[in-house]
């Protein structure tokens, strides 16, 4: 680019250098500082720590199918959700879902939401903010480079979190976090986390992966589906009511 007439000429070498190592060294991620054409330098404000959602208000005869890990890899249940048109959302852990990946996209295909759930599922509270970026930003980017998906939800492992984790979550572009209320054993019988022992429109169901589980997902899901039959209930889809919010662009 040829320079504008009266603007400086090329910096020193020297001086160049060490220009940029401190541009290099400067943080990332939400509450730097930035500077715009012809102004001052502006500190950018944090983004707001997403809320924590573990059941869903709502006056809609719906509960929400979440799913856990990606351990389990059912031919059949592929086939379920595209029979039945379920709108399931899977939070994939990378380190337990590879390298299944094609299942996931065929998954994907039929109407099933790719969702955040950590890169190697550590138990996050009490790591530093530098680690947890690490699990929640770089599953963002495995799957967008695996699927072309930047979820909007995450899961943390094991329910657990802290402060860290939502302020890691909100720099990671995530909108919401999701635990459960309802969890779907691998036995097919239901466990309920508090309130009433029945399952009521706005809840959310965990199904987390098991080791060599007496019933497959597909059979699970097709006795839990019975369940929700007879109670007037149906499979909502959880992106239509949590996390539709505008977030921060993801780090």
């Amino acid at each position: 680019m040829r320079r504008r007439r009266g603007t400086p000429g090329p910096l020193p070498a020297a001086l160049a250098l060490l220009l940029a190592a401190t541009a290099c060294a400067a943080p990332s991620g939400a509450g730097h500082v930035s500077s715009r054409a012809g102004g001052t330098a502006t500190a950018v404000a944090p983004a707001p720590p997403p809320p924590v959602v573990g059941h869903v208000a709502t006056d809609d005869p719906v509960v929400f199918l979440t799913y856990d890990d990606g351990a389990e890899r059912d031919p059949r249940f592929i086939d379920l959700v595209r029979e039945r048109r379920l709108p399931v959302s899977m939070f994939l852990t990378d380190s337990v879902m590879g390298p299944g990946y094609g299942h996931f996209a065929r998954l994907r295909a039929v109407g099933a939401n790719l969702q955040n759930h950590t890169l190697d599922h550590p138990a996050l509270p009490g790591l530093p903010l530098a680690a947890q970026r690490a699990q929640i930003c770089g599953q963002q980017r495995k799957l967008a480079a695996r699927f072309g998906v930047r979820p909007r939800l995450f899961r943390p492992p094991y329910g657990r979190y802290d402060t860290t984790t939502l302020r890691a979550a909100a720099e990671c572009g995530i909108a919401a976090v999701v635990l459960w209320r309802v969890t779907l054993e691998p036995d097919g019988h239901l466990t309920y986390a508090h309130g009433p022992h029945r399952l009521r429109p706005g809840d959310i169901v965990s199904v987390p992966s098991g080791e060599a589980p007496p019933l497959t997902l597909a059979e699970r899901t097709t006795r839990l589906l019975a369940e929700l039959d007879e109670r007037g209930l149906k499979v909502g889809r959880l992106e239509d009511h949590v996390g539709v919010t505008p977030s921060p662009s993801g780090a």
